[in-house]
C-alpha cells in the first residue's frame, strides 16, 4: 500500500492547518450539517470531513462511523489534497494504490471513494470533504458538480474559521494563531532538544505615521515591515501580528549565531525600504527584543512572549536614553 506523496508545500499547508486550531475540537454543526447532507444526496453510509496533520487524518465531522483520526499512511484524503479537484476512485479494489488499504480490506471496506480538496486562503489543502461507500459505483459529472458545491461550502466554513486566527492586513498569523503555531513548534524543539528563539518587535513613531499622513499610509507602514519579515525568515519559522503595531517571529532550531545573521538580515532589509523614505514621507523604525527559550524558565509561550516583550522595552528606553532625537518625527535612525 503505497501512502501519499507529500505536497511541495508541506511545511506551510501544515503551519496553516495548525494556525486555524481546528484539530481535536468538538463537533460542530456547521460541519456536521453538511456531512448528513452529503449522505442524503449521494445515498452513501460514510461522509466526512478530514484534515491531514503530519502524521494522521483527523476527522472534524464524520457520519457512518466511529473513528476520530486514522494514520496518515492509511489515508485515501491524503492522495486527495495532492490534487486541485475531486479525487474520485469508482472501486478501490481495481485501484493498486488502495487495494490493499487495511479500511478496504477491513472494516468499513471502502470500495467507493471521491473526496473535495478544501483549500484554506493561500491555497494550502488541508483536508477534505468525502463521500465513501462499501461497493463500487460511478459518479459522473453530475455528481462531482454537487460535491463540489458542498465542498466549496465546507471552504466557507473553513474561512470563517480562519478569520479568527489570521490578520487580513499584514496576512500574518494574528495573535491567536500564532500563539497555537508556537505551541505546537515549542513542544517539537524541546522533544528533540533543538533550540528556539523569540523575537518581540514594536515600529517606533507608528502613532506619528497615523497622525500625519492617515491610517491608509499607516497600514501601509505595517504591511511593509511584515513584508521585510516574511522575506527575512526560513521556512517552518513562525511570523505572527499580535496587535497594533506589534510583531512576533518564532525561530526553531535556531542558534545564537543563526538569530543574529537573520536580524542582521531584518536590518539590512529595513534599510533598502528605507532609501524610498524621502518620496513617502516616513522611515520604518523599530525596537526588538530577543530571547531564547529555555523550557525550565518559559513554562508557556505566554511566558516566553513576556519576556521578550520586556526585552523589547528595555532596549527602546535604553536607545532613546542614547539617542533621544531619534523618537522626534521625522526619525534620522533606525532603532534595531
Amino acid at each position: 500500500m503505497p501512502a501519499a506523496a507529500t505536497p511541495d508545500t508541506e511545511q506551510v499547508r501544515i503551519n496553516t492547518l495548525r494556525a486555524l486550531r481546528i484539530l481535536d475540537t468538538p463537533p460542530d454543526e456547521r460541519f456536521d450539517r453538511l456531512t448528513r447532507l452529503a449522505l442524503r444526496l449521494f445515498d452513501v453510509p460514510i461522509a466526512l470531513v478530514s484534515f491531514v496533520d503530519a502524521e494522521r487524518q483527523w476527522y472534524k465531522s464524520i457520519s457512518g462511523i466511529a473513528f476520530r483520526e486514522t494514520p496518515r499512511s492509511s489515508s485515501i484524503c491524503a492522495h486527495a489534497i495532492l490534487g486541485n479537484d475531486i479525487l474520485v476512485v469508482p472501486d478501490t479494489l481495481r485501484d493498486d494504490r488502495f487495494k490493499d488499504n487495511p479500511f478496504v480490506t477491513g472494516k468499513p471496506h471502502v470500495r467507493f471513494y471521491a473526496g473535495y480538496p478544501l483549500s484554506a486562503s493561500n491555497g494550502s489543502k488541508l483536508g477534505t470533504l468525502s463521500v465513501l461507500d462499501d461497493r463500487p459505483r460511478d459518479f459522473g459529472e453530475e455528481d462531482r458538480s454537487l460535491l463540489r458545491d458542498l465542498g466549496r461550502m465546507a471552504e466557507q466554513e473553513l474561512l470563517a474559521v480562519e478569520l479568527a486566527t489570521h490578520d487580513p492586513l499584514t496576512d500574518l498569523a494574528n495573535r491567536l494563531g500564532f500563539v497555537a503555531l508556537a505551541e505546537n513548534m515549542l513542544t517539537t524543539c524541546k522533544r528533540l532538544r533543538k533550540p528556539a528563539s523569540l523575537f518581540f518587535f514594536d515600529l517606533d513613531n507608528f502613532k506619528q505615521i497615523n497622525d500625519t499622513f492617515g491610517h491608509a499610509v499607516g497600514d501601509q507602514a505595517l504591511s511593509q515591515f511584515a513584508d521585510v519579515l516574511r522575506g527575512s525568515l526560513r521556512e517552518g519559522d513562525i511570523i505572527g501580528r499580535l496587535g497594533g503595531d506589534e510583531f512576533v517571529m518564532l525561530l526553531a532550531g535556531a542558534n545564537r549565531e543563526q538569530s543574529d545573521k537573520i536580524a542582521r538580515r531584518i536590518e539590512h532589509r529595513i534599510a533598502v525600504e528605507n532609501q524610498g523614505a524621502m518620496c513617502r514621507g516616513y522611515r520604518l523604525q523599530y525596537s526588538v527584543g530577543h530571547i531564547e527559550f529555555d523550557d525550565r524558565r518559559h513554562v508557556s509561550v505566554t511566558d516566553l512572549l513576556a519576556a521578550a516583550d520586556a526585552a523589547m522595552y528595555a532596549h527602546k528606553r535604553a536607545s532613546q536614553r542614547a539617542a533621544p532625537a531619534a523618537a522626534a518625527w521625522p526619525a534620522q535612525s533606525m532603532t534595531a
